[in-house]
């Protein structure tokens, strides 16, 4: 199969950074380079704004970041966010490939995902420190090898059947994790008073009764090295209480590290200590619901790990609890400081809610969201085994290591 594969420039197949139109001033959707997950085909998110300027897509491009560390960091996706004819637009730090006629649109993103054109794209940058940018005309110039269309859409099936289930299973999950906080909240809501009587089996009780406070790593400069360790940071956490997985400091292993650092899956992390004065963070509270391509992840000392005492408080009940309205307010009474604001040592502790006397009262609940969770756990576990086969076949199938002419797809 390997001699049906023919040499071609890049820019002969792919029209880079196509025009389109789009007025200024024009309400459409923006896709900013936040919304970009790591090595991650779908976009989920989009924002509607006024074009001021940027790049322009359609549904079927492909978008690569071109500056560091964005385009390091994986983030390329395929645009399938729009509807037919509809042109959206995102970051000036963008590249858009379009497939030109005779290439597959699917076997074109995964051809940029590939090292055959990320690891020259990498290699081809330029600028100072921090803001190295892709040379365009490196990548127009770069000579790669196609094979036949009918080829390169059974390369794109094969791959795109896989981040379908990826994507489906992400989709589920979010869906079982809005069941579960829409479960634990309705139990709350049911008991918690608004016109001070409490039943007489209830009590408020203080955060501290249920749960423990961990504080995160105090790292050094020269700890901040490649690896397969990452670290969160307040920087991990946007305005409305986000939380991005992509963007870690990458952190050498240390002695010094507790077991009670390191990160766990459904582990809540709360925002803690800001340098740049953005108040609006603080008191963010995020469940961890993946941890990305990292072996481990650990937090830094802007960060504080919140952990049921109880069995009879789960992870994601504990969750649903900070991430209510009423705790992110608590917190903002609480936060002190001049050049650096954080929260006061009593913020936490103190925070005051209602649950039960006798918290075994709680056991339904958790009977229901363990199996959820339990699928949620399964699906992530999935997500991961699929997200290696498909990293494992994508550089046999571009280079025509794998044959798949016979495949009837």
């Amino acid at each position: 199969m390997r001699c049906e594969y023919e040499k071609k420039v890049f820019s002969s197949i792919v029209e880079f950074n196509p025009q389109e139109t789009l007025k200024k001033g024009t309400k459409a959707k923006k896709i900013a380079m936040d919304k970009l997950q790591p090595f991650c085909r779908d976009i989920t998110e989009y924002e509607i704004e006024e074009f001021k300027g940027g790049s322009k897509f359609r549904n079927g491009d492909t978008i690569m970041a071109r500056i560091t560390p964005c385009l390091e960091n994986g983030k390329t996706a395929k645009v399938s966010i729009l509807d037919n004819n509809e042109v959206g637009f995102g970051s000036t730090e963008y590249i858009v490939f379009r497939a030109k006629d005779g290439v597959d649109e699917d076997y074109l993103y995964y051809l940029v995902c590939s090292n055959v054109v990320r690891e020259p794209a990498i290699k081809s940058m330029v600028g100072s420190s921090g803001r190295q940018r892709v040379q365009l005309d490196v990548l127009k110039e770069l000579e790669v090898q196609l094979p036949p269309y009918d080829i390169q859409c059974r390369i794109g099936n094969i791959l795109r059947c896989i981040d379908d289930k990826i994507e489906l299973n992400r989709k589920i999950n979010k869906n079982l994790e809005a069941q579960i906080k829409t479960l634990c909240i309705a139990w709350l809501s049911d008991y918690v008073p608004f016109d001070g009587v409490c039943p007489s089996d209830w009590i408020e009780t203080p955060l501290s009764n249920i749960a423990e406070f961990i504080s995160g790593y105090s790292y050094k400069g020269n700890e901040l090295i490649k690896s397969q360790i990452a670290m969160a940071t307040i920087k991990n956490f946007d305005r409305k209480g986000g939380f991005k997985l992509d963007g870690y400091k990458e952190i050498v292993p240390s002695a010094k590290l507790k077991e009670t650092q390191y990160v766990e899956l459904f582990d809540t992390l709360v925002a803690h200590t800001d340098l740049t004065q953005n108040a609006e963070v603080i008191g963010n509270a995020e469940l961890i619901m993946s941890k990305s391509d990292y072996n481990d992840i650990i937090f830094s000392m802007d960060l504080v790990k919140v952990l049921p005492k109880n069995n009879n408080i789960s992870k994601f009940l504990l969750a649903v609890i900070l991430q209510d309205r009423k705790f992110k307010t608590h917190c903002f009474s609480y936060i002190n400081g001049t050049t650096v604001l954080h929260l006061s040592k009593k913020a936490l502790p103190e925070y005051r809610l209602f649950l039960p006397k006798d918290l075994s009262l709680l056991n339904p609940l958790n009977s229901i969201v363990s199996i959820l969770y339990k699928q949620i756990s399964s699906n992530i576990a999935e997500n991961i085994c699929l997200e290696r086969i498909r990293n494992s076949l994508l550089p046999k199938l571009m280079s025509g290591e794998l044959d798949v002419s016979a495949l009837d797809i």
